[in-house]
């Protein structure tokens, strides 16, 4: 024991005798006395040494009539799975009988003694029983997770879903994080009595001045020595919390971190005056097609320089023989040859000065098994550059498609530009950073009239990180929303990444993220039930969520929040009031059927009698009335239909809108023109055209919904064209609505 030391001395001392005895856990005796030390009440407590019996003058500061026995084993961290935890009674030969039982029948295990520890009373049912652990996170450093305890964590949190647990970065000196993570949980209103009244069962201050204590043990003693530290249970007696069992896994210290790339360099990077280029061949290679597109994207011919030998000019661009030649220090440079390669390309960059960024396409580097000698190669010639005076260049890549820049006026997608449609002249105010290649090239291909003003494809992070290209374009008053698709954040990168998107979000702008690598996968290394339950896209989605984040939970709804929040930009609703229309009944019901955060909105007299007017003028007064949502049934023609959206669009008590058309009436134009028919969606007075002029007009933030097969994908792709968010059921709409709603 040693009572009179802090905890951070104490943990230096446990750790050091740890390491003596080749542990990488703390003996729970070692943990008790850690918890102690940082101000946390544990039970009091005896320890017996393995083969010893237990004294009668040992037990004296025990109170309970029965108590605890579990094993003290560096083999045994989760006791109750292996029989390592018996109630027995309080009496020495009861005690010393049990001591024995034990030690035969866990004699596999090596067994450093047993614990007596006195046993606490508090209420069993959901909610008295929690846990509270740390773990460090290379992404996001120390994360403490907060939620139900005992041995049914694990299952009880799977059933709970992705709110089972509070999720917090122990980094955080804000007062507010405590009491925010314990709210996100599922177990609070079983604590904090605002489950059918019940009174708390735990003074808040208390509770949250616990998990102050160890939030701030985290900041001080992570990763090294303690990279996990799991209180389970944390039971809620008559005296408060008091934490019952403890597991403390030790780490060494982790290596450097990465010099800090010079961010400056990344304008080089995106608005670049002039561009070096090696691995252009004659015939079409991926070289070849970045160098057409950039030339197609109008950048000045004069200033891009093709590195190959025996060439005089390629496209219009001069050709040089090598690097050395190149006339001036160029502001990018793109490598498109093959990755055993890349290492002499870079190193003779760097030690030329020759350029101020680099884009390296190759992939079969980090993610190649063998590779570790060019990998370091390029980190050691990048490590040389950065402690001289230039600081080097920084790095896109490696395993990229690179960017396509609008401003820069070049496209490194090497994708033919037949394989891709058409973009607009005009700009988004939209950067996508996407650590896959494909999904952005993907994603390109589904935007329509969306042209993002950067599109960056960063690979695998060689030098140049997600949260890099966040951090250097937050600044960018022009861009309104960053989408950001990561698989995995390089270490301590995610904190950058959610500090930058905490200032865009500040600033009224919106950073969307869709995390890929969504099993736990990542933390089957671990034992620990906090692993297990807040894996790595757990923690990164509770902690973006609370940077304000929007976190989409699937492909399928990145694609659709992108259009959302770039089509509704600058438009903010002043309320919650919904008017909704569609002419089908069973539209109406599926509206009514997922308001979430909207009301309907109650229409004014004056907007009732316009649309009155409008439902006799088609003789559908006698079968429907006005109410919302709005039945216009399928007899409305496209110009009373226009009406009598703008009608409701128009009523002071709507501040969304739901429009939705179930297209296989005769009365609407929804079709494109054909032999068949007399329609024409493109018509002047179609009704795709005149939702387009409504859009146009009206500044009210609205919706609309095509609920039909493949056949009508024209009538919902040309509304989306003319900037109107369309989906095809009314439920989807409403949800992803709500999103945007509950954001801006």
């Amino acid at each position: 024991m040693h009572p009179n030391l802090g905890a951070g001395e104490l943990l230096q001392r446990l750790a050091a005798r740890a390491a003596e005895q080749g542990r990488s856990v703390l003996l729970e005796t070692e943990g008790l006395e850690l918890l102690k030390g940082i101000g946390i009440p544990v039970p009091e407590y005896v320890f017996v040494p393995a083969g010893d019996s237990v004294e009668p003058e040992s037990l004296h500061r025990i109170r309970s009539s029965t108590v605890v026995v579990k094993v003290v084993s560096p083999e045994i961290l989760h006791k109750s799975d292996v029989g390592g935890i018996r109630i027995v009674p309080g009496g020495v030969d009861d005690i010393n009988r049990t001591l024995a039982e034990m030690q035969t029948a866990l004699g596999s295990f090596p067994i450093d003694g047993f614990l007596v520890l006195e046993k606490i009373d508090y209420d069993r049912s959901p909610g008295g029983e929690l846990l509270a652990g740390l773990r460090w996170t290379d992404d996001f450093g120390p994360v403490l997770t907060f939620g139900a305890g005992g041995v049914y964590t694990e299952y009880l949190n799977d059933r709970l879903g992705e709110g089972g647990v509070g999720i917090a970065s122990a980094s955080s000196t804000d007062p507010g994080t405590v009491p925010a993570m314990v709210a996100r949980s599922s177990v609070a209103p079983m604590i904090d009595g605002s489950l059918r009244n019940q009174p708390p069962r735990v003074d808040p201050e208390r509770l949250n001045n616990l998990l102050q204590a160890l939030m701030e043990f985290g900041r001080e003693s992570m990763p090294a020595p303690v990279r996990e530290f799991e209180i389970n249970p944390l039971v809620l007696s008559p005296d408060g919390p008091v934490a019952l069992d403890v597991l403390v896994r030790l780490g060494d210290p982790l290596p450097e971190s990465r010099l800090s790339p010079p961010l400056h360099k990344i304008g080089n990077l995106l608005c670049p005056a002039s561009i070096g280029i090696i691995g252009v061949s004659s015939r079409m290679n991926p070289g070849r097609i970045i160098l057409n597109n950039t030339v197609r994207e109008g950048f000045d011919r004069s200033r891009i320089y093709v590195v190959k030998p025996g060439a005089d000019e390629i496209e219009g661009c001069r050709c040089v023989p090598d690097i050395a030649s190149l006339p001036e220090t160029v502001d990018l440079f793109i490598l498109a040859v093959d990755a055993a390669q890349t290492p002499g390309v870079v190193e003779e960059l760097v030690r030329l000065r020759k350029a101020e960024s680099l884009i390296v396409i190759p992939g079969g580097m980090e993610e190649r098994h063998g590779s570790e000698e060019q990998v370091g190669r390029v980190q050691d010639a990048l490590n040389r550059s950065r402690k001289e005076s230039w600081q080097g260049p920084v790095i896109n890549g490696g395993n990229c498609l690179g960017v396509r820049s609008r401003p820069g006026n070049y496209d490194t997608l090497f994708i033919p530009d037949y394989k891709l449609p058409d973009t607009p002249q005009d700009v988004s105010p939209i950067a996508m950073i996407s650590q896959s290649g494909a999904f952005a090239v993907a994603q390109a291909s589904k935007l329509g009239k969306i042209n993002p003003k950067y599109l960056a494809t960063i690979g695998n992070q060689t030098d140049l990180t997600a949260g890099d290209y966040l951090t250097y374009l937050q600044d960018d008053e022009e861009i309104r929303l960053y989408a950001c698709y990561v698989e995995g954040f390089k270490p301590g990168d995610g904190t950058r990444w959610l500090e930058a998107a905490r200032n865009i979000n500040r600033s009224g702008r919106r950073v969307l993220l869709y995390r890929a690598g969504r099993t736990a996968a990542g933390a089957q290394a671990s034992a620990s039930h906090t692993a297990s339950i807040a894996g790595d896209y757990q923690v990164t989605r509770q902690l973006a969520e609370e940077a304000g984040v929007v976190v989409a939970r699937s492909l399928a709804e990145f694609d659709d929040l992108i259009r959302l929040f770039t089509f509704l930009d600058g438009r903010k609703p002043s309320g919650s009031g919904l008017g909704a229309i569609s002419n089908a009944g069973f539209e109406c019901v599926a509206m009514a059927d997922n308001l979430g955060p909207f009301r309907l909105a109650d229409l004014g007299e004056e907007s009732r009698e316009i649309l009155t007017g409008l439902f006799r003028a088609c003789r559908i007064d006698g079968i429907v009335s006005v109410h919302n949502p709005l039945d216009l049934t399928p007899i409305m023609n496209d110009e009373l239909y226009e009406k009598a959206v703008h009608t409701v669009l128009q009523d002071p008590a709507v501040d969304v809108g739901l429009v939705g058309c179930v297209p296989l009436t005769a009365a609407l134009q929804t079709l494109p023109a054909g032999q068949r028919h007399g329609e024409d969606l493109d018509a002047v007075d179609s009704i795709v055209t005149r939702l387009g002029r409504l859009n146009r007009d009206c500044r009210k933030p609205w919706v609309a919904v095509v609920d039909a097969g493949r056949m009508y994908d024209p009538m919902a792709a040309a509304l989306t064209d003319l900037g109107i968010p369309t989906f095809r059921t009314a439920d989807r709409a409403l949800r992803l609505l709500s999103i945007w709603h509950e954001t801006v």
